[in-house]
């Protein structure tokens, strides 16, 4: 706060010259924004929108009533592979959702604990038993394979889409 006094004083009067030498120009100023519009869905009409308990927290509850999506330690300060590890989320989530095909219900949770990596969802019993375990071994296998890394799959199962729907906007 002090440092902004400092700056404010000393700049108050250059600015003051600027505007005092005749020149076209002026000082435009303009009301702060504070609302926030991102990752926030709009109200329907009809209000028939489905939202899960992860999609109805605005991303300011982050922390505080929802989690998040991947769980790594790669973003911190003079980490390794920040990246990568941003590359591989995206595509560990669409190998899954490509697979899982209009089985997926609830967002793909990545948590990467070591050398493992542990992905979380909720699953839709639309497929017979023998199908869905052929379908996590194929997962984890591939996704092993390709990460070079212990890959488990922790899925949740539900009889209808509908039963993960938390509210309707």
């Amino acid at each position: 706060m002090n440092f902004l006094k400092k700056v404010t004083t000393q700049m108050l009067p250059m600015a003051e010259a600027h505007l005092s030498l005749g020149n076209n120009s002026a000082l435009h100023t303009s009301a702060v924004c504070c609302r926030v519009q991102s990752g926030r869905y709009r109200i329907t009409v009809k209000r028939d929108r489905p939202l899960t308990y992860e999609m109805a927290n605005p991303p300011h509850f982050i922390g505080h009533r929802k989690s998040w999506n991947s769980w790594n330690t790669s973003t911190l300060k003079d980490a390794l592979r920040p990246s990568q590890t941003a590359i591989e989320d995206v595509f560990i989530r669409k190998f899954i959702t490509g697979t899982w095909h209009a089985l997926v219900c609830s967002e793909i949770i990545i948590k990467r604990q070591h050398n493992m990596i542990r992905i979380a969802a909720i699953i839709r019993q639309a497929i017979n038993a023998r199908k869905m375990y052929f379908l996590i071994g194929y997962t984890e296998e591939l996704l092993s394979y390709w990460m070079q890394c212990p890959v488990t799959l922790e899925f949740q199962t539900v009889a209808d889409k509908k039963d993960v729907v938390f509210k309707y906007i």
